[in-house]
C-alpha cells in the first residue's frame, strides 16, 4: 500500500494561509467608516457587508448579555465580555466617619445594579506587548 505524500508547495500554502501577517502600528485612531473600509480594502468583502457583520455581532453580543441570558460572551482568543451582578446595599446609621474621627454619618442604600466587563484574553494582552 503506498503513502501519498504531501508536496511541498500544498504545505508552504497551508503555513502560508494559518501565519498572521505582520503590519505596522497605527498612529491615529479609527473612526467606524475608517475600521470598515480598512476591513473591506484587507479582504475581499464589500464594505457593505463588513457593516452587516459587525452589526449583527453587536445584536449576538446583546443576546448573550442581557437580563435572563447567559451573561458571558468571548470573542475566541480576544476578550471576553461578562455581565455582573452588584447585589443591592441597605443602608447603615451611625458609621464612623473615615475623614473626620469622633463623628458619626448615615450611609444611605444602594440598589442592585448590572455592570459590564470586558477582560483581554492572552491574544490581545500578547498584541500590547
Amino acid at each position: 500500500m503506498a503513502v501519498k505524500k504531501k508536496s511541498a508547495k500544498t504545505a508552504a500554502k497551508k503555513k502560508a494561509a494559518t501565519a498572521v501577517r505582520k503590519a505596522p502600528a497605527i498612529q491615529k485612531k479609527y473612526t467606524k467608516t475608517e475600521i470598515l473600509n480598512e476591513i473591506a480594502q484587507n479582504t475581499d468583502v464589500s464594505k457593505k457587508e463588513v457593516a452587516a457583520v459587525l452589526d449583527e455581532l453587536a445584536v449576538l453580543i446583546e443576546r448573550h448579555i442581557k437580563k435572563r441570558a447567559v451573561g458571558e460572551f468571548t470573542l475566541p482568543g480576544l476578550l471576553k465580555i461578562k455581565s455582573v451582578v452588584r447585589p443591592a446595599r441597605p443602608a447603615r446609621k451611625n458609621v464612623p466617619n473615615p475623614f473626620r474621627p469622633g463623628e458619626t454619618m448615615d450611609i444611605p442604600r444602594k440598589p442592585a445594579t448590572t455592570r459590564v466587563k470586558v477582560l483581554p484574553l492572552k491574544k490581545l494582552k500578547e498584541f500590547a506587548v
